[in-house]
Order: C-alpha cells, then structure tokens, then sequence
C-alpha cells in the first residue's frame, strides 16, 4: 500500500514535524498528511517546474472548468466561473470575508468546539465571537437549533461561520440540520459562510452536501471556501477558491481580497489544482480507504487498552476528536503529560473552545506504524488508570 510508505519530513522545513523543538518528537497534531500527493499531481508540478520562469500568474480556463467540473461530478454543486473568487488559502478568505460583510463591533456566530482559526479571523477584524455550542450527547455532537435562533436574532449578529464537514467533531451535516440553519440564518439575515475545506473526505455512508447546492435562497445567503489543500495535502501551495453567487456580495469580497493582499494565486497551485481535480479521483478513494482504516485500528485500540477514553465517530477529515475526560484531567494536562513524557504532540480540546476542555484532537493521516507508535504512548500514559 502506497500509504504505508514513511515518508521522512525532519528537516526539509516542515512547519508539522520541525517545529518540535527534539527529534524524539512524534508530530500528531497540525491538519496536514505524512503521504505523498497523487502522482498526477505530481508529474504536474514537475512539468510546471521544467519551463523554469515562475512569473506572476493568473488562472486559465482550465483551471476554472476543473474546479466546477469537480464539484458537479463529486457534489452536485452547479458552479459558474464567475462565482469564484481565488486567494491563497481557506483562512485568508474566511478573514476578508469577514472585513467585507461586517464593520468593526458587529457579532459572528460559530459553533464550537470549532476550528481554532475561526476565532482568530473574528477577533482581528474587530468582531465580536459569539458562540452557539453544539450539544455533545451519548458520545455525537449535534446542533442545538434553538439557541442558534436567540444568537441569530440579534441585531448585531451578521455571519455564521458554519464548519462542514466539522472540525474537530468529524460530523457531517445532514440535509436537515442544514435546512435548519439556513432557514434560521435567512429569517435573521445572517450569511452562512461555509467553511468546506474537508468536503472530499467523507467516509461511506455518509454524504457532504455543499451548503449553496441546496436551494438558490441559500446559495444567494452564503459564501463557500473550499481548497484542495486537505483532500491532495497541498496547503504550502497556498491555492484556494472561495464560491459567491450573489454579485453584490462578491465585489465587496473582491475588494477586501485586494485590500489584505491576498489576491493573487501561486503558479504551482493552479497546475496542482488542474491535476488534482482533473485526474485524482482513483488516489483519493485509496486514500480515503486507509484513513478509515487508521480510524478503525485507533478505534480497536482505545476500546481494548483504554476503554474510558470516549472516540467521537469519524464521519469525516482525519482528524480524530477523544474524550479523556473520565481522566479527571484538563486537555492542557493532557496534552502537556503526552508532549514532555511521552515526546507526542497532540491539540489540546480547548483550542477549540471552552467546551473542548477534557478532549484531544489526534492527526491520524499517516502510515499505519505510525498510528501504532502514537497510540501506544498514550497507553503508556494512561493505561493504570483503565
């Protein structure tokens, strides 16, 4: 299996695995793969790299028809070239997003726990977090709706930064609960800003449904990121696209694209994009197979050796939510005890938000052995107290 290979990453600048200040490191933690890209990526990047002039760049048709060739045939989400506006990553968009559709005092509504940059995007435009906490109950988080309906009714409250499929929580939202939302957002005239960075990493059973594909109320009352950084483990190529239907609204992004600079697109990017989206599809489905596969060992694992620790089902991503809190321990404990005794970096749970605290996030994107090594350095932490 190609995603067995261990592939060595210490010392070629990674930020995941050279940020650790000992090589006795193991790094679980940043949503990035230890696995080569797919080959067609690949042998792009390399062509790209042979003609040797690396000048300013701009998308071509190609580009564009792979990005909306690739959400029709894998999410039935119709998209015009017109709506799509790029930049160089999912943050940066969520964060011009955000100075375009609000001013300085005005409140956005995000769901924790909840992808820790979401808060940082919030507060450096001079907005105001506001938090509609998803209910976790029998081990599954899920939406409380009512709550959502007092925090949208507020004035002030102009966006709701939706993550889906949800990080760190690994659900995949329903067609129903995001009716809910939508309905809930256009009655309060709150824009969804749906963050759907890991919408190719959906496991079977289960389907992402892009917000905007939904009705065109929706897809008029949204805005969609989307990056082929998590699905190809592309993200220092710094490529992504942000989905706007509604012209007023995709000027005002425009322009604020424009204003933090971050409004032009790297030359690998577009050629890795082409590839990915064009002929990726086969690599992607291995991939997803051995995801699913280290979610299943690490599932086992837990169960046999460390039965209080709770594992949040894995709908989709690779990135693990586990509840220690049988442990009586807060996540920084946790997270601390792992990384100095253990040489094993994990997120601690409250990153994510207050209630994150007695959880971890663990990276399981990586060969097997390495899934193996990690697991077993928790137990070795916590295993007397099963």
């Amino acid at each position: 299996m190609i995603f067995d290979e261990i592939i060595p990453r210490r010392h070629t600048n990674c930020y995941k695995w050279d940020s650790a200040a000992s090589d006795e490191v193991l790094p679980m933690w940043v949503a990035d793969m230890d696995f080569r890209t797919a080959p067609a990526v690949i042998d792009a990047l390399v062509r790209r790299a042979l003609h040797g002039i690396f000048g300013y760049t701009m998308p071509p048709t190609a580009y564009y028809d792979a990005v909306t060739g690739w959400f029709e045939r894998r999410h039935r989400f119709t998209i015009q070239k017109e709506w799509i506006l790029y930049t160089t990553g999912v943050v940066p968009a969520l964060s011009a997003i955000i100075r375009a559709l609000t001013v300085p005092g005005e409140r956005v509504i995000v769901q924790t726990p909840v992808y820790n940059c979401f808060f940082s995007s919030i507060r450096n435009n001079g907005c105001e977090i506001v938090t509609n906490e998803l209910i976790y109950k029998d081990g599954v988080y899920r939406i409380d709706f009512d709550d959502l309906e007092r925090k949208a009714s507020d004035p002030k409250a102009k966006l709701l930064l939706l993550c889906s499929p949800h990080n760190p929580a690994g659900r995949v939202w329903t067609k129903d609960e995001l009716v809910q939302m939508g309905e809930i957002c256009l009655r309060n005239q709150v824009i969804v800003i749906s963050d759907e960075i890991h919408c190719d990493l959906v496991y079977a059973g289960f389907q992402h449904i892009p917000f905007g594909s939904i009705n065109d109320e929706f897809l008029k009352n949204s805005v969609t990121c989307t990056a082929p950084s998590k699905t190809f483990n592309l993200a220092g190529l710094k490529t992504a696209n942000i989905i706007v239907q509604d012209e007023g609204i995709r000027q005002k992004i425009d322009k604020a694209l424009n204003i933090n600079e971050v409004c032009e697109i790297n030359s690998f990017g577009v050629e890795a994009i082409i590839a990915a989206y064009n002929e990726g599809d086969e690599w992607l489905e291995q991939l997803k197979t051995y995801l699913y596969d280290n979610y299943l060992y690490l599932k086992a694992f837990m169960e046999a050796e460390l039965p209080f620790v709770k594992v949040t089902p894995l709908e989709a991503t690779y990135l693990v939510w586990m509840d220690f809190s049988a442990t009586g321990l807060s996540s920084q404990e946790i997270a601390d005890t792992l990384m100095e005794k253990e040489h094993l970096w994990v997120n601690k749970g409250t990153m994510y938000g207050a209630n994150g605290e007695g959880f971890i996030r663990l990276n399981i994107a990586c060969p097997r052995t390495l899934v193996e090594k990690g697991l077993s350095k928790i137990k070795n932490q916590y295993y007397l107290k099963s």
